[in-house]
């Protein structure tokens, strides 16, 4: 396998994350620090994975492929290292020459040093990073809050899927942004929420029912 270094700026993401990011995608050579959530990691693999762009998943034996493939990602440009050890640094540099989006849950501590080498390589190689642990030089941070389950009722029924707030800080934002999405919804994917809707003020009155609702108001009044 061999690839050339990326001549497109940003890897894309689902539209349902449209506004959680500055950017219109994940930034081509750098980091980002994510939840270890399987959802949230099968959501921002799938989009470049149908666009044609290789994955690579380093150190998550328990990941669900059926999942992964549930949400998207296509499975014959997937490559898995369940268990690297503590070489998984090793494994994320060397994997960064061909892969443009490497998935990494870390095994062990790294030096800032170690950190800087491979945050060089990221860049030389055109290669994105997704860690699921706090990460220095990241360029944002995506956590996954305030997660809420629908289809169990009192005692009964089945989970059909799951509401949650995405919540995005970096040195790129000012403060920080949240968007809620369905993940995953009931097919197994990512959608958008619907905004609650809002109460209507009635429009007054006019003419026979304006005279109608002053005599109700009248009687009432006594």
């Amino acid at each position: 396998m061999q690839r050339r270094r990326s001549d497109v700026p940003f890897l894309p993401i689902d539209p349902a994350f449209e506004g959680l990011l500055p950017d219109s995608g994940l930034r081509v050579g750098s980091s980002y620090s994510i939840s270890p959530s399987p959802s949230l990691l099968g959501a921002l693999l799938a989009t470049p994975s149908q666009k044609g762009a290789w994955c690579a998943v380093i150190g998550m034996p328990t990941i669900g492929v059926e999942a992964m493939a549930g949400f998207g990602v296509e499975l014959e440009r997937l490559v898995l290292v369940p268990d690297p050890g503590p070489r998984w640094l090793t494994v994320a540099t060397a994997l960064s020459e061909v892969i443009p989006l490497i998935a990494v849950h870390p095994r062990s501590r790294v030096s800032d040093a170690d950190i800087a080498r491979l945050n060089a390589r990221l860049r030389d190689r055109g290669c994105t990073l997704l860690v699921t642990a706090p990460w220095p030089q990241s360029e944002a941070t995506i956590r996954v809050e305030e997660t809420e389950w629908h289809g169990l009722g009192s005692g009964w029924g089945l989970l059909a899927d799951r509401t949650v707030t995405l919540r995005a800080s970096g040195r790129r934002h000012e403060g920080s942004s949240r968007v809620r999405v369905r993940m995953p919804t009931s097919l197994g994917r990512v959608d958008t929420v619907a905004p609650p809707l809002r109460a209507m003020t009635p429009l007054p009155a006019t003419g026979a029912g304006a005279a109608a609702a002053e005599t109700e108001t009248w009687a009432v009044a006594g």
